[in-house]
This record gives C-alpha cells, structure tokens and sequence, in this order.
C-alpha cells in the first residue's frame, strides 16, 4: 500500500459472551446465547455496521469446565462462518484451525470452499494446539513436543499452499470441445515429507483469493518462525509502542532471511478496550469486569498470577522484565507470555501501573472514546502496527458501544473508512494474490 492508501484494519472476537472471564455477569442476553446461531448473526450485523474487516473465532475443541469460567468455545467456527457468510454480506471471517490435530487435504478443501462461497472472505488462523485436554480428544497419544508442533505445521501449510493450486480450472477446455479436461488444469502434488504424505490434487478449484489469507499467533521462537514462513496476517499481544516494534522487526527480518517479501506482512495485535465517560468511570469498569473489584485487587491478582511473595511485595516498585520471562518450555503458550516482559524491558513500570496496561494478556486502553481512538492510532500511524484485533470483555455491549463512540472518531481523522471497499480480504488488507 502506499502512504495514501494505508488505513487501519479492524477485526473483533466475538467468541461467546466476550473475552473476559468475568465479564459475562455484567453483559446484556441470556446464557444460551452462546450456542444461538441468531446471537452471532446479530454480533455479525453490529460487527458490519462498524465496517470491522473481519469478525475473530478462536478455537479449542476440548470443553473447558472450571467452575468461575464459563464455555467458551462452543460451534465449529467454520461452521458457523459459513453459515454467517450467506447472512452478513461484506465482512471477512477469521477461522481459527489446529494444524496438531487436522489432515492439510481436508483443511485444504473446507477452507477453499469456504471462501469460494464467501466470495473470497476468509482468513484462516493456523494455531499449534499445546492443551493435552484437546489431545486426549483425538485419540490416545500424548501431545506433541512444542518443536515438533511447530514443524508440523510449517509443513501443514506448505501441503495446503500446494492443493490450493493444484487445480486452476481457468485452463480447462472451452464448452463445446470434445474434452472437458485439460491435461495441465490439475496435477497431482506427490507431496511426502516427515509428517505428511499427500498426493492430490484438491478438488476444489482455485478460489477468488487464490487461496485464503493465513493467520497466525505466536512469539515464541517456533510461532515467529511459521509467522515469517507463512504468516499474512499477524495476531499477537503488543502492549508498547517500542515492544511492537522490536516484535515487528523480529518477524519481518526473519521472513527476509527466508527469502520472503515482508511487505506481505500485516500486524494486528489484539486490544481489549474498557469506555466510560470519564477516566474514572473506566477505571471502575475496568475493575468490575476483571473481577478483582478493586486496584488492590488487581494488584492481588497480579501477586497470584505471578507467583510472588506477598509479604516483599512492593506495588510501586519498578519491576525487573527478567523477573516475568515465561518458560519456554512450559506447556502453556509461550508467546502470549511475553507480552509483559516485553513491555517491561521497554518501559520502567511499577505493579501499580502494568495492571492497567494489559488484561487477558493484551493491550489495555481505558478512558473515553477520544482518548482511546488516540491511543489507537498512535501505534498504526507510524507503522508499529497495522491495526488490532479488538477483543471486548463483554458482547454484545461493549462492541456496540465501540462502533457507537469509537469507530466514527476513527472515521473523522481519516484512518478508517466509512464503507466497504475492495472485493476480498485481500484487497482491504492490501495483500497480494498468490501467482
């Protein structure tokens, strides 16, 4: 894109009753909401009243019961995109996909479908699974070592990108010849590698996008590898102008020493946002809709969360970045683990301060409409991101009173449109099409 043409992209989850746990107590709707295809087409209407790019659907295909949480992930998402896709006109669909636990032909082919009937819609999220409750759904074997998964996935992908193309019927013969066929319109991929073994072609033809836009999130050393590989699309936690830029340089200065165009590249970390008509009125929310009821709770959570020692700890003392580095071993994902390092290696903050500037491991704003559209476009107008995935604690509220408050504030300083432009996701995201 050139300076001109650059604008903000826009996505939002609306992954059951929002995005914070807690937050659910204080939304408007009933509980069987999540499993009501008619709730998710209506946060699909308010979601294109916003002109949001795209609506997010993570995924975990494993019921999670604690006893505070609540489900989370109900419908499979592509499932239910292509349901909305016939519905809701314009918006894209991000379908979030284990790459652990799925056949690349099968994937190949539902996702191709999917955006040959979406009119070139969709963006798949390719995720490694890292729960052993999803593993233990797909049969008796133990998870996968995080390396290994990783690997798997870098070549899930490169399968999927080779079915994709396998078959181009714009070479097939003219009505009226004597063969349908053309010998060089589809060609077997005789792909077989460590993991895979795929001899195609897919039977499903090129789509409009020539094939999906591919999403990724991670940043560990595997997740930057397979987003500078593969990844269009980026969804990540950045909770600093100066984290953004070190993480955006890591992915791009990688995808170069792959031999790849980084300006294929587009990051939208995610962004969860708490309005009120005043600071204060935020702050409250804020401490509402964590479930912490409090700043000393906050802080006791973070206390918790963090494994420290009560009786030293300080809230006002600047906090050491060493101190928070996640394992890289650990089961859990490793890349939204260091978002809070990240930030404290860039910025000298107290506990007291880094409990307002990051919740469910993303980026915090807090204030009133002007002050967030502000801050939103601090990060986009020097390039530290493309835009954000916007993740509200609470749906349908909170995304209506985004679109209501934020979205036109956006749209008066000229960095978000007003209507729809582009026929793909491809093109509103300015991506180039795959030869």
């Amino acid at each position: 894109m050139s300076i001109q043409q650059r604008r903000m992209n826009l996505n939002v989850g609306l992954n059951s009753t929002g995005y914070l746990a807690n937050a659910w107590k204080y939304r408007s709707g009933a509980w069987h909401d999540i499993n009501d295809p008619a709730y998710y087409r209506r946060l699909a209407e308010i979601a294109h009243k916003g002109r949001f790019d795209a609506v997010f659907f993570s995924d975990h295909p494993a019921l999670m019961t604690e006893p505070l949480g609540r489900p989370f992930h109900t419908i499979d998402p592509l499932i239910l995109c292509t349901a909305l896709a016939a519905q809701v006109p314009d918006i894209g669909f991000v379908v979030t996909v284990s790459s652990t636990y799925n056949s690349p032909y099968n994937f190949a082919r539902r996702a191709q479908s999917l955006d040959i009937v979406s009119g070139g819609r969709l963006i798949v999220n390719i995720v490694s699974s890292f729960n052993p409750n999803v593993a233990a759904n797909f049969g008796s074997a133990a998870l996968p070592p995080r390396n290994e998964r990783y690997a798997r996935a870098v070549e899930f992908l490169d399968v999927a990108k080779k079915l994709w193309a396998s078959w181009d019927p714009r070479r097939e013969s003219e009505v009226g010849s004597d063969r349908f066929w053309d010998s060089t319109s589809a060609v077997p991929i005789d792909h077989e590698d460590a993991f895979f073994q795929v001899r195609g072609p897919l039977n499903v033809p090129r789509g409009p996008q020539g094939h999906p836009v591919i999403a990724q999130a991670g940043a560990s050393d595997g997740g930057i590898d397979l987003a500078a590989r593969h990844g269009e699309i980026i969804y990540c936690n950045i909770l600093s102008k100066p984290a953004g830029r070190a993480f955006g340089d890591k992915v791009r200065n990688r995808a170069v020493s792959l031999g790849r165009d980084p300006a294929g590249i587009r990051i939208v970390p995610g962004l969860v946002v708490i309005l009120g008509e005043s600071l204060k009125e935020a702050l409250r929310k804020h401490e509402l809709y964590s479930g912490t009821g409090s700043e000393d709770g906050l802080l006791e959570r973070f206390v918790r969360e963090h494994g420290l020692d009560r009786d030293r700890f300080d809230p006002d003392a600047v906090l050491d970045y060493e101190r928070f580095l996640p394992d890289q071993n650990r089961q859990q994902a490793v890349g939204m683990g260091l978002g809070l390092a990240d930030l404290l290696q860039h910025e000298r903050l107290t506990a007291r301060q880094a409990v307002r500037r990051s919740e469910g491991h993303h980026r915090l704003l807090i204030g009133t409409a002007e002050q967030v559209a502000e801050e939103m476009i601090d990060l986009w107008e020097d390039g530290t991101v493309d835009g954000y995935t916007l993740q509200p604690p609470r749906a349908p509220d909170d995304i209506i009173e985004f679109v209501d408050t934020v979205i036109p504030i956006l749209q008066d300083r000229n960095v978000y449109p007003r209507q729809y432009e582009g026929r793909t996701i491809r093109d509103r995201y300015g991506l180039s099409y795959p030869t």
